[in-house]
């Protein structure tokens, strides 16, 4: 069986793809540290889920060392358009205006936050960024 994608992950296996993307390859004890510092956590229960992340095309595992070294498959940004593209068609119809209007009346928006906003909407536009604040 060809899958076309991988598979949306759950909030724990997020949790796991945050510590791959922010420190790179990690070894399941690694990744275990990482995550018991926020959360008491098993390691067999990390070993469980990185074992399921690379049936579900995840993670990869690259079993040349003794220990082996697991890493993400997708940048955190294509992960999360996934998960946004999902979200948009099954919580708002498709439409991406719905679900940004409801994004920013959910909770208020920092004034740094709506500048980064209007400054990809008029990037959007072709228009040039107005902040300058690289």
């Amino acid at each position: 069986m060809v899958r076309k994608s991988p598979k949306r992950p759950t909030d724990g296996e997020l949790e796991i793809l945050t510590v791959l993307w922010d420190g790179g390859p990690a070894t399941v004890r690694e990744v275990h540290e990482i995550l018991s510092e926020r959360t008491p956590t098993q390691y067999t229960t990390v070993l469980k889920l990185l074992q399921i992340m690379t049936e579900k095309g995840l993670v990869e595992r690259d079993e040349r060392a003794r220990a082996h070294i697991y890493s993400a498959r997708a940048s955190a940004e294509e992960t999360q358009s996934k998960l946004l593209e999902d979200l948009a068609a099954r919580a708002f119809g498709g439409s991406v205006s719905k679900m940004v209007q409801r994004a920013l009346s959910s909770r208020p928006a920092t004034p740094e936050e709506l500048e980064e906003i209007e400054d990809l909407l008029d990037q959007m536009r072709g228009k040039p960024e107005r902040g300058g604040s690289e």
